[in-house]
């Protein structure tokens, strides 16, 4: 990580119940991609490391045998095993608590290693060597994440936008202005460089996937709330005793900006790096199971 910044276990404590509600989806054909691209045929084995509530992990599992998610905090796996339940494919996941660093933690081998948004929490150097080890040949780490670099508007759209610049004022004003991480400060954000760190790591790529969003969303305010609260530099235990008054103020923001409590807004596009372990062994879907 960044400066003296150390990893704590309040990282995303008490984020879990808001995750699934507040964050916004993967674009909508990510799954049909990554089965064309890694030729996904059911089989194989998926670890998604820092899995959170299961998001990804549980997009996916059809694509695979079977599916291990792995995150530290614990009501990240509560929820993740809750959706698997309601999904009714228990049977084919398994959810892990462990840190990233703390692999392989004898979970065995993979086709398929997914990062969706959580690789600049890790040592990633360590993680990245790991999880090269981890997989069988021809196997692939995939990193996912949404892609920054596109605007998106509500032009044509019924409801007005989130005011996020003003949401992000305001914790700025509960918080004070140097991100928050866990127990300490993130003053420069977190780091970039995944090319470098993976090619240290001896994979080869990437090969870079755009699955494009813009899909209409309709977001209420109790959603925009949970977006919130489900983010690592606005986690509810930063704000202490404060945490109601603050949860007031945002609401007051957002019936000023919709007085219905509606919102719209356009889903992100994906961004995904794709990194082969060995380019000359088998493709992943034709690797068997473990």
């Amino acid at each position: 990580m960044t400066g003296d910044w150390e990893w704590d276990d309040t990282l995303f404590a008490g984020t879990a119940p808001y995750y699934r509600r507040g964050r916004l989806p993967y674009a909508p054909g990510l799954a049909d991609v990554l089965a064309e691209v890694l030729r996904l045929d059911g089989r194989g084995r998926l670890i998604d490391v820092g899995c959170g509530p299961g998001t990804l992990a549980l997009s996916l599992a059809h694509l695979f045998g079977e599916t291990v998610g792995v995150d530290p905090d614990s009501g990240m796996i509560a929820e993740a095993t809750r959706e698997a339940a309601e999904r009714g494919v228990t049977g084919k996941a398994r959810w892990v608590r462990a840190r990233a660093e703390e692999l392989p933690a004898g979970l065995g081998t993979f086709t398929v290693a997914a990062f969706g948004q959580s690789f600049h929490w890790m040592d990633r150097d360590l993680v990245a060597a790991t999880t090269r080890d981890m997989l069988r040949p021809g196997g692939a780490l995939v990193h996912i994440a949404d892609l920054k670099t596109e605007t998106r508007t509500v032009d044509g759209l019924p409801r007005p936008a989130a005011p996020y610049a003003a949401i992000e004022k305001l914790v700025g004003q509960y918080l004070g202005p140097v991100r928050r991480a866990g127990r300490g400060v993130l003053p420069q954000g977190t780091p970039g460089g995944e090319a470098a760190v993976l090619a240290r790591a001896g994979f080869t790529g990437p090969e870079r996937h755009v699955v494009p969003g813009g899909q209409p969303l309709e977001r209420t305010a109790d959603d925009v709330v949970a977006g919130v609260f489900s983010m690592s530099f606005s986690a509810p235990h930063l704000f202490g005793p404060r945490g109601a008054a603050f949860e007031a103020d945002l609401r007051r923001l957002l019936r000023e900006v919709s007085p219905s409590g509606r919102f719209s807004e356009r889903g992100p596009s994906t961004e995904v790096f794709v990194w082969r372990n060995d380019p000359g062994s088998a493709e992943p879907g034709s690797a068997p199971t473990v």
